[in-house]
């Protein structure tokens, strides 16, 4: 009888081990596969907006190609196409690419 109950303590602590084996295994896939790559994008569109310059082309995530006339902390002012008059503020995380004007 003292063997039964042995063997038994036995099997439970390699079911929880195999258990706490599975947990981390998946946690690892979920940080590798899912948390980590998105904190690189997050750094770099936070570089790519602190690199931001007053006369730089962008494109919103609305689509829109457009340069920049203005930058404030947090907004940025783009100008559209041809007309001059056409300036609307936007929120800088809603540049997606910055485009540097070619030095000549």
């Amino acid at each position: 009888m003292n063997g039964l109950l042995s063997t038994a303590a036995a099997s439970t602590e390699s079911n929880i081990i195999v258990i706490v084996l599975y947990v981390v295994v998946i946690g690892a896939f979920f940080y590798f596969a899912m948390i980590r790559p998105q904190k690189k994008e997050q750094k770099r569109m936070g570089a790519l907006l602190s690199s931001m310059e007053v006369g730089d082309s962008v494109l919103t995530s609305s689509g829109f190609y457009g340069i920049v006339i203005d930058i404030t902390d947090d907004t940025v002012i783009v100008e559209f196409g041809n007309n001059k008059n056409c300036r609307i503020p936007m929120q800088k995380s809603a540049i997606t690419q910055i485009e540097k004007p070619e030095a000549e």
